[in-house]
């Protein structure tokens, strides 16, 4: 885990999601505009049993989540945001039984919103499995404790 106290917040947000821990997904650093998280396979998040892939749907979980996580971790002190917009572009299939890392990086930020952009891979960020850009709303919502 980060020694940045504001990524020891954040990834404790992370564990506290259900559907983050029902997906796998562990917080595994961040730096000050950036954050990044990773989903090891798991036979729950495969779409198609003979392949053995993690499904599209739980990496575009897991790249809203690192997205929204990048956004937060930005924004001194720390606040919930909300996704507004989120594209990816898958650029090719994952590796069988492969963890999938996101990292996303908080490019701009206005006093309500946050632009980000990132990458999933599989093990080599230089072969990205997908593309990903954003932008999240900043709520009033209390962080859980």
């Amino acid at each position: 885990m980060s020694e940045d106290p504001v990524g020891r917040t954040a990834g404790g947000y992370l564990a506290h999601a259900p559907h983050m821990a029902a997906l796998g997904i562990v917080f595994s650093a961040n730096g000050p505009d950036w954050a990044e998280v990773s989903m090891p396979f798991a036979p729950h998040l495969v779409a198609y049993p003979d392949e053995e892939v993690i499904a599209s749907g739980a990496i575009y979980a897991l790249m809203d989540s690192t997205a929204g996580l990048a956004a937060m971790v930005t924004r001194r002190p720390i606040t919930p945001v909300a996704t507004l917009d989120l594209r990816l572009d898958y650029l090719r299939a994952p590796h069988p039984r492969a963890t999938i890392t996101g990292r996303v990086t908080c490019y701009r930020m206005t006093r309500t919103i946050a632009f980000v952009r990132g990458i999933a891979h599989d093990g080599d960020a230089a072969d990205p499995v997908a593309n990903m850009t954003g932008t999240f709303m900043f709520t009033l919502v209390d962080l859980p404790r």
